[in-house]
């Protein structure tokens, strides 16, 4: 009910409530969990997350327009509409460099979003918090990806365990910070199913040429890539349970994460499949019934039936388009986001928690910018 409550405020608001919607689902999820018989508190507002956006989109704004600039200057836009080959060439150099030029900020806005909810976030009274490295995490980021890209994958745990690793060893919890223990190398088993993707593909590929099968290709190609994305999958649900289950609070506790590949992935199943079928019926009979109304009207008004037929269904066509992107984002938080995090909550352990008492609170972080980049990118977060 909350997620459909705050999604029909925000569609009556023109979207401008969404921020307070996000801070209100926030509050519900952070005291829903508990941890030693004490619950989590959020602190958030939606006016910190309004001012920030505003204020990342402005500067984003000046930033994006200052590369387009760049680009004008030597013969690149993205403005104009291309007639020739060259121009179509030149008008997608512009789009991948406009992007290249974003991408910086996209990292920047992952390590302000994680630090901004860390510094909303409490228990027992204590705040997380987070050091003010965002823009190191940035280059690293671009770094280890690149890294990434050129090893052709192989070097994605690398890149996972060093990204986690900096942002962890920057977190706190009261005056006590956060360390993650490990070895980016120990990552490489969550990458079974990635590995077993590539060789099915490979040998596809081998076997085309060889044997010449013609059918081989169309029907090899979308099952390595399905694989490649269940692999990844894999992945992330594994490598977390690694990361968190190797990250301790300084001389205080430890924890220790289990997920359940198997459980997480049948959420998502079943819940998309749920979302889907009743998304098509519902939407399949209004549609319908609309089609029907507008025809009707159609032929009572004569010579101007067809524009009179697309007035009248045009307000309730936009009418359910809103109230189908509300139900739809309500059932997701309902059907998949909610369970999925319950999931990985409860099978989320602390050891020696009793030794939390020890930590004391720690000065206030300040300058957080309410994940004004992460949602001016569409990168606040889950939830």
């Amino acid at each position: 009910m909350l997620g459909l409550k705050t999604g029909l405020l925000t569609v009556l608001t023109l979207g401008i409530y969404r921020f307070w919607a996000k801070t209100r689902v926030r509050r519900y999820i952070w005291s829903s969990v508990e941890l030693d018989g004490d619950r989590f508190e959020y602190t958030g507002t939606g006016l910190e997350k309004l001012l920030g956006f505003l204020l990342a989109v402005v500067i984003l704004a000046i930033y994006v327009g200052l590369i387009q600039i760049g680009l004008f200057y030597f013969g690149l836009t993205l403005w104009t509409e291309p007639e020739t080959r060259v121009e179509v060439l030149a008008r997608s150099v512009a789009f991948l460099l406009t992007g290249a030029a974003v991408l910086p900020f996209v990292q920047f806005a992952i390590y302000r979003a994680r630090r901004y909810r860390l510094a909303r976030t409490r228990w027992r009274g204590i705040r997380f918090g987070m050091d003010k490295a965002a823009w190191g995490y940035a280059v690293r980021a671009l770094g280890y990806m690149a890294l990434t890209g050129v090893t052709l994958g192989l070097l994605l745990p690398l890149q996972t365990f060093r990204l986690t690793r900096y942002m962890t060893d920057r977190s706190w919890f009261g005056d006590t910070r956060f360390r993650q223990e490990g070895h980016w190398t120990a990552l490489y088993g969550a990458m079974r199913q990635i590995f077993y993707a590539m060789a099915f593909g490979a040998a596809a590929a081998l076997a085309t040429y060889l044997l010449e099968w013609p059918l081989l290709p169309p029907l090899a190609l979308p099952a390595t890539g399905i694989w490649l994305v269940f692999g990844l999958f894999v992945y992330r649900v594994r490598s977390f349970a690694y990361l968190a289950s190797h990250t301790v609070l300084d001389g205080h506790a430890g924890l220790t994460a289990s997920p359940s590949v198997k459980t997480i992935f049948t959420r998502y199943a079943l819940g998309s499949l749920a979302i889907g079928l009743v998304s098509s019926v519902v939407f399949g009979v209004l549609g319908g019934a609309i089609a029907i109304i507008a025809g009707g009207a159609g032929q009572m008004a004569g010579e101007d039936g067809a524009l009179v037929g697309l007035v009248v269904a045009a307000l309730p066509a936009m009418l359910i388009y809103l109230v189908g992107f509300v139900f739809i984002g309500a059932a997701t938080l309902a059907l998949i986001s909610q369970p999925v995090l319950a999931h990985y909550v409860t099978t989320l352990t602390v050891s020696d928690a009793d030794a939390l008492g020890a930590v004391h609170q720690r000065t206030g972080d300040r300058g957080a910018d309410a994940e004004g980049f992460a949602d001016a990118l569409d990168l606040g977060g889950a939830f």
